[in-house]
């Protein structure tokens, strides 16, 4: 949680670069970035000194020690005049990040351990094509000032910062790639229950919300007593130091991301260093490309233990360039679908996916829309799904969506249907925020969902009586029900929520035809008579 000052902050240099002329917020994001990666060089070269001084060895450094190589350190142009800092930021800063992104190949974490060219990790490969887009030099000079006063050293709060910032991206790419909202994001994540042992992917990652939030989810989830800390507003941190045993495992290989748009690469790489990961493996690469057998093999097919996916569902691919083993599974140009079946290769058996789709993809009646549907029933564990509101993508989209939650491998016996009505905002463009119970389903689900697995993973370990699965789920009128795979299965694998609940119909009672008449005729002589006297008054 963001102090009351660091969101004003925020905002005042949002309104800042806004006036300024730059107006699209995906720019302003990336010159923020940019900024953030100077500063979080300089730091990391100070720790590298630091260490270095304490150990008497060499140190390893980012920085010429030279006057020019001192000058591009964060504390020593932070204080340069507008006109000299534009100058020196475009011709001379710059420029380095591109040297240093074509140097940096290696992965690491931006902390005392590693050298400080390991601290780079991907973020580098993103900077190469960086360029100073700010031409005001007032909006210059307050963003470095922003920018410095920064709590940068505390992970939470800084990841907290750069998804504030990106909670102001309001425009949807042409590709149907929007932001999801970060309370979806979050439901996901405690549906999945992530472990510190995962390996965990987005496959589509755009901002990296998914695997931001699954740290900040381990934070939580993984801190001690004395790991939680309190600010002065009474924000609570969670510093995870019960994940020290995982760090290395956290830093270099838990996190896989893949998109196509180097832009969003290098929002996601900082995300993700915000948070605490600065090795995260953030590649360059359509994941239903042929090219990704080429160019990551071994995460193609059987690697994750999780993946966490809104994937674009807009628009049609072209056959000839498409991975042949997702064309297999389903023979379709729709991405919706490609997407799922890439997923059910990219999991290791026994791993769990949590993945929005349209709802198309539930009730869908082509060939493709069926087949994919039946390998997810027949070779494979399909374990739940939550119907969203319609409204959960607005002002992007207002397509309705659900949730699919599957294990790889096995085979279905029954699926979990929850119809969550509310999340919590308004459905309208606005997405306002609404306080009570009433106005907010996700917290129900999540502890419907708890309570179900509980029930399914005694069932299997005690082989447990179905009756009590039935007697918690088996009424079809609730939010949270179970259907049975056979039935799914003689409905053509159809998969849509409407299907299976059943609505409980309020009987209304009417008045008799001729009572209701002989009250339409007495009004009516009520308002003739008033007629009447009326005329007599003229």
């Amino acid at each position: 949680m963001l102090t009351g000052k660091i969101r004003n902050d925020v905002d005042n240099l949002w309104e800042k670069f806004w006036t300024g002329g730059i107006t699209n917020p995906l720019t302003v994001i990336e010159q923020i970035s940019y900024l953030m990666f100077a500063r979080m060089l300089d730091m990391q070269e100070e720790l590298a000194e630091r260490k270095a001084a304490r150990s008497g060895n060499n140190p390893d450094l980012l920085f010429p020690q030279t006057a020019e190589g001192q000058l591009l350190r964060w504390k020593n142009f932070k204080n340069l005049s507008g006109k000299e800092l534009h100058a020196h930021l475009k011709q001379e800063v710059f420029p380095y990040f591109a040297k240093l992104g074509k140097q940096s190949n290696a992965e690491g974490d931006l902390s005392e351990d590693g050298t400080a060219v390991e601290a780079l990790g991907h973020i580098g490969e993103y900077m190469q094509d960086a360029d100073l887009e700010i031409k005001n030099e007032s909006v210059l000079v307050s963003a470095v000032e922003m920018v410095d006063e920064l709590p940068l050293t505390k992970s939470d709060v800084k990841g907290d910062i750069y998804e504030y910032l990106l909670s102001k991206l309001t425009t949807a790419g042409i590709n149907g790639q929007f932001r999801t909202p970060r309370h979806i994001i979050d439901a996901m994540i405690e549906l999945i229950n992530p472990q510190p042992t995962d390996m965990i992917c987005d496959p589509a990652c755009g901002t990296a919300g998914f695997l931001a939030r699954t740290m900040e989810y381990l934070n939580r989830t993984h801190s001690s007593e004395v790991g939680v800390l309190e600010d002065e507003d009474s924000n609570k941190h969670y510093t995870g130091d019960l994940l020290e045993p995982y760090r290395e495992h956290i830093n270099k290989n838990m996190f896989w991301g893949f998109d196509f748009d180097t832009t969003m690469l290098r929002v996601s790489s900082m995300n993700m260093a915000l948070h605490g990961v600065n090795g995260a493996n953030i590649l360059y690469q359509d994941s239903l490309s042929k090219s990704i057998k080429e160019n990551y093999p071994q995460q193609e097919e059987d690697f994750f233990d999780v993946i966490l996916a809104n994937p674009p569902f807009k628009g049609a691919i072209d056959e000839t360039n498409t991975n042949p083993d997702v064309l297999g599974m389903v023979k379709t140009k729709k991405t919706e679908l490609l997407f799922v079946a890439h997923i059910l290769r990219a999991l290791k058996l026994g791993g769990r996916a949590a993945v929005i789709v349209p709802d198309g993809v539930l009730f869908g009646s082509s060939k493709a829309h069926q087949q994919l549907r039946q390998e997810l029933i027949e070779n494979n564990q399909l374990e739940g799904i939550v119907s969203l509101p319609s409204g959960v993508f607005k002002p992007y989209a207002g397509v309705s969506t659900a949730i699919l939650l599957f294990t790889k491998g096995g085979n279905t016996e029954r699926v979990w249907f929850y119809d969550l009505q509310a999340d919590g905002y308004s459905l309208d463009d606005k997405r306002s925020e609404l306080k009570g119970e009433a106005n907010n389903d996700l917290p129900d689900a999540i502890a419907k969902w708890k309570q179900y697995r509980e029930l399914v993973d005694r069932h299997s370990r005690e082989g447990g009586k179905p009756e009590e699965l039935e007697n918690a789920f088996g009424d079809k009128t609730q939010k949270a029900f179970v259907v049975d795979a056979k039935e799914i299965t003689s409905n053509r694998f159809d998969l849509s929520i409407n299907r299976y609940k059943e609505v409980v119909y309020e009987e209304e009672e009417y008045e008799n035809p001729k009572v209701i008449l002989r009250k339409l005729k007495a009004l009516e002589n009520e308002i003739m008579a008033d007629l009447d006297e009326l005329e007599g008054m003229l």
